[in-house]
């Protein structure tokens, strides 16, 4: 009798544990590292060691293991700004629900105090080699491009992440601010999107505070849309998802000087789609074929491209192209390109 009582206490206590939520809270998946640690991990913040910066925070490069020899990115916060503190918790809630190969990884966070007793709060995450889509497309200490096949892989992978956030997470998840130098490259070149700082995730609490500071970055949020008292949404990601493909076909940044007077990205590239869609594309996309058959595939393939970004930067949010169609049409685009 005593045996059978025990099995049944031991079955109980099996199935309570295994019923359980199976998603681990932030706190059980990510050991906490201390200021000292990741002081040292960058050898003081060192200026040596500093590999972006923005209103919000500042981005190290360091080692956090003395035995491991792998590179970490730090982002501190610059806690000092308003919206700062905000931003940070955005993004430890976010990378709560998410977890996707195109989508910078997290590590572990710090919430601590400095030396001078002053808050102290850090994020670290997966190190990308190969830096930002903005920096390949722009920065002059980049000699090398990237050429057709890898900005259209970077595309899809970022439409792939896209598509997760707002249709395969258990809840919808805004990102708010999609742009190049957002956009990081690992030693394969696969595209990883990161910065969460603005992140949404809807029907939570985590929301209710959406009407309050910066929403987006001029140029890539949909104009109109991200008002005060109004909210984030996913068709406002596909805005600018449209503006960075754009961007990343044509190699022209939405701010460049040349778009004035009524003329915008997305008006350049509707306008060449006419007969001239060649002449906008980045020249250093462009490889040459060796018969007049490949190259009009090529030319077929980049009217493709172009329609897909002057389809989801529209001004209108119901006509934009739904992200799922997006990865599909890249991901047919990209099968036709790699058998030419």
């Amino acid at each position: 009798m005593l045996l059978v009582v025990l099995c049944c206490m031991y079955l109980l206590c099996k199935k309570r544990r295994n019923s359980q939520p199976s998603q681990p809270s932030g706190s059980e998946r990510f050991m906490k590292f201390s200021y000292i640690q990741l002081l040292k991990a960058t050898d003081g913040f060192s200026v040596a060691n500093l590999i972006g910066e923005g209103g919000f925070s500042s981005v190290y490069k360091g080692i956090l293991d003395s035995d491991d020899e792998n590179f970490v990115a730090i982002k501190v916060l610059h806690l000092q700004n308003r919206g700062a503190q905000k931003c940070f918790l955005a993004e430890c809630e976010a990378w709560r629900y998410i977890r996707h190969r195109n989508l910078l990884k997290i590590i572990t966070s710090c919430s601590s105090v400095d030396f001078q007793g002053n808050d102290f709060k850090a994020l670290v995450y997966e190190f990308m080699p190969n830096g930002s889509v903005h920096d390949w497309l722009h920065s002059s200490s980049y000699t090398s491009k990237l050429n057709l096949l890898q900005r259209i892989n970077v595309l899809r992978d970022v439409a792939t992440a896209l598509d997760y956030l707002h249709n395969r997470c258990q809840t919808t998840i805004v990102h708010g601010d999609l742009k190049p130098s957002n956009i990081l490259l690992d030693a394969g070149m696969v595209a990883h999107v990161g910065d969460f700082g603005l992140a949404r995730l809807l029907g939570t609490d985590l929301n209710q505070n959406s009407s309050t500071g910066v929403k987006g970055t001029i140029g890539y949020a949909p104009p109109g849309e991200y008002g005060l008292g109004s909210e984030m949404t996913s068709i406002g990601d596909v805005y600018s998802f449209g503006i960075l493909l754009l961007e990343v076909m044509t190699g022209k940044n939405p701010t460049h000087d040349m778009f004035n007077d009524g003329l915008s990205l997305h008006k350049f590239a509707y306008m060449a789609l006419a007969d001239h869609v060649i002449d906008v594309i980045d020249g250093d996309a462009i490889v040459l074929q060796s018969t007049d058959a490949n190259a009009k595939k090529v030319e077929e393939c980049l009217v493709a491209i172009i329609k897909i970004g002057v389809s989801c930067s529209l001004d209108s949010p119901s006509q934009r192209m739904k992200i799922e169609i997006v990865v599909n049409e890249l991901q047919r685009i990209l099968n036709v390109l790699q058998n030419i």
